[in-house]
């Protein structure tokens, strides 16, 4: 295994977050995240409780970057604008919006009734 290559995969990483942590969307996902694990601990979740409400969180902030990844590639691919590129931009941003609401509903169903 070459060191080198493994370290250099990793920073390459690291910049990709970089890059997304500058889309308004990415902080407004990493906010909310932010905010299910500090009311996490303030409610008291179990363990399973915690491992869905991480899960979910995860998926947010992953479609997110490829959302931004695919926006990426298709500005690059298609700087004018064209139906094509505006579809695939549109059904990737549909993409977040769906997990969005999925977890909104997922922390619905842990949060609310230990607060009731």
């Amino acid at each position: 295994m070459d060191r080198q290559r493994l370290f250099k995969s990793f920073r390459y990483a690291v910049e990709g977050i970089r890059v997304c942590l500058h889309e308004q969307n990415f902080k407004i996902h990493i906010v909310a995240g932010v905010t299910a694990v500090i009311l996490g601990i303030i409610t008291g979740l179990s363990l399973v409780e915690w491992m869905i409400v991480c899960l979910v969180i995860s998926l947010v902030i992953v479609a997110e970057m490829f959302n931004t990844a695919i926006e990426k590639v298709v500005d690059l691919a298609s700087p004018e604008i064209h139906p094509l590129a505006k579809a695939a931009k549109d059904i990737a941003a549909s993409a977040v919006l769906v997990i969005a609401c999925v977890s909104v509903i997922i922390g619905i169903l842990i949060f609310i009734p230990k607060w009731i």
